[in-house]
């Protein structure tokens, strides 16, 4: 086993880099663990996401000290969070930086302490912690890692321990959590800790790490995301650092001016000198680049030593950015937004999908619709909260995946901010609508959306994604399964949405029903929601039925009964 007695800013940086690459090569298979077999199941996603955003700010922090490394990678964790497990991820740094913060290099001592402390950090963050999650999986990890420090000088030792005894905590998940193992998966956020203790080990020991193929769209959203986060707050053109957003493309070991076999490490270290917002992905025949520079002809001419070049392009962000600002100083002039938002004394910031859905919650009183298709990032809702203008806001996430960034960008945020916890598009309307008075207090506004939270049910109707069985029902990849508050309580053989819908509002309705609301996704029409809409009728010819098109995807019926 090679032999590392410290870990520096140079190992930190790939080890870093190792994790965020390993969890984007493997978001799907994360994804794919998601306890229900609904279609937005993206832990994956969301904590490559997270961890893209560390990244970013590890790789910007000019400091050499390991402490302030580590904690550029927890802000940027924090500020990228996006879903409870990006936030749980974020923690875990957050802890582990707090350990370290003084450190210049770090032994295999100190990376011990590290995860120690970010197993500590993790568990305080949730306020009732679940066995058979990722926090299993970090506690066993760091007391490993723990274990091997006292035996042990070799930070590949410790690095080696944390990572089998984190493989060996995610086995467990499933007897610890009953429902992991009645569904078959091992927990989703636990995988994507292993993989990212997994990146840690094979840098410290030296292993050549190897990433799938490259994947053109999910590059091209990390590409998206990374360059959204490099000119974040640049509103002046004048501020921007480096002002082309540079792309290339090189086919490896071909063309007439290769002159140098291609090493990650040799390539990517050339490229940091030269602006920020870095990415470089590989396979063994083709190399991606995205940077932000001042020189993207030094750029190109780098590419060039490895291969011929496939694809250049070139952006000019300051150009870029500048008419942007003026388009939107027309938009906000022409709709007096600017003027509006100053008015605001408490603003209600929430989060749908669809753009029906968002005109709904506009007409209800909502500041601000955040699109939900991808969970928002704390940074994301405290931008929201700053565009505002509001002296105090409300988040209303209508999603419980959100609630842990919501409460992350509470503590971010400038002004007061309150959380409202909807799980639903149907609780954040009946909160929105029963509960909220723009004149009003603070609390009582909260307290009044809170209580209103439990007058309506949440019904909602999708497609599985894979084959299962959940709460006695066996459920077929194809399957029509109606939701009711959370949990599978109908499924329909091929793909039967309308039936699945009518089965769904036999169980939401009681005696105390009056008012069932119906909102139709992307995929359907109103005589679709019309023929729901019959069918309900029939069970009770005495409700109020409204139809709205929402323009929601994945779930062709949302529905809600008060």
């Amino acid at each position: 086993m090679e032999v590392v007695k410290e870990i520096t800013n140079v190992e930190f940086g790939k080890m870093i880099n190792a994790a965020a690459n390993a969890l984007k090569d493997n978001a799907d298979k994360i994804n794919k663990l998601n306890v229900f077999p609904v279609p937005d199941g993206d832990t994956g996603t969301n904590m490559t996401l997270s961890m893209a955003s560390g990244a970013e700010y590890e790789r910007n922090e000019t400091d050499t000290k390991l402490g302030v490394l580590a904690q550029a990678t927890a802000k940027g964790l924090l500020m990228g969070a996006r879903g409870n497990s990006g936030v749980i991820l974020s923690q875990i740094f957050r802890g582990f930086a707090a350990a370290v913060k003084d450190k210049e290099i770090l032994t295999a001592r100190d990376f011990a302490d590290g995860l120690m402390g970010g197993a500590e950090t993790a568990y305080k963050a949730v306020m009732k912690p679940t066995e058979g999650t990722i926090l299993t999986v970090i506690r066993e990890a760091a007391a490993a890692a723990n274990k091997a420090a006292k035996a042990s000088d070799n930070v590949v030792v410790v690095a080696e321990a944390a990572y089998n005894a984190a493989e060996k905590a995610l086995a467990t998940t499933p007897d610890l959590l009953p429902v992991l193992k009645e569904v078959g998966v091992v927990d989703s956020g636990g995988q994507g800790l292993v993989i990212v203790l997994e990146g840690f080990y094979a840098v410290l020991s030296g292993q050549e790490i190897q990433h799938e193929a490259i994947d053109n769209a999910g590059l091209e959203a990390m590409v998206q995301q990374l360059h959204n986060a490099g000119v974040q707050g640049a509103l002046n053109p004048a501020d921007i650092e480096f002002g082309y957003c540079t792309e290339m493309m090189v086919d490896l070991s071909n063309g007439t001016t290769w002159t140098e076999d291609f090493d990650y490490d040799t390539f990517y270290n050339h490229l940091v000198g030269m602006g920020d917002s870095l990415l470089v992905i590989n396979d063994d025949e083709v190399v991606k680049v995205h940077v932000h520079t001042e020189h993207p002809g030094e750029v190109f001419e780098w590419g060039l030593k490895f291969g011929s070049l496939r694809k250049t392009k070139v952006d000019n962000m300051r150009n870029q950015q500048a008419e942007a600002a003026a388009a939107a100083s027309a938009i906000r002039a022409q709709e007096n937004i600017a003027e509006t938002m100053m008015d605001v004394d408490t603003a209600v910031i929430t989060v749908a999908t669809g753009e029906g859905v968002k005109k709904l919650f506009k007409s209800a009183g909502a500041t601000i619709v955040i699109d939900g298709e991808q969970a928002p990032s704390t940074a994301d809702l405290v931008a929201a909260i700053e565009q505002s203008g509001a002296k105090k806001a409300i988040l209303l996430p209508n999603d419980s995946n959100i609630f842990m960034a919501a409460e992350q960008a509470q503590g971010v945020a400038e002004v007061p901010v309150e959380l409202v916890k909807s799980r639903t598009i149907s609780q954040g309307l009946t909160a929105l609508i029963v509960g909220f008075n723009p004149e009003g207090d603070l609390t009582e506004n909260v307290t009044a959306m809170t209580e209103a939270l439990g007058d309506v049910k949440s019904g909602s109707v999708t497609t599985s994604v894979r084959d299962t069985t959940l709460n006695g029902l066996e459920i077929h990849s194809g399957d029509a399964i109606g939701l009711l508050d959370g949990d599978i309580v109908v499924a329909e053989p091929d793909a039967n949405i309308q039936q699945a819908a009518v089965a769904l509002m036999h169980k939401m309705l009681d005696a105390d029903s009056e008012l069932v609301t119906i909102i139709y996704g992307a995929d359907l029409t109103n005589e679709a929601a019309e023929l729901l809409e019959a069918a309900v009728l029939e069970i009770d010819e005495d409700l109020e039925v409204e139809i709205h098109d929402g323009g929601q995807p994945l779930y062709p019926f949302l529905i809600s009964v008060e």
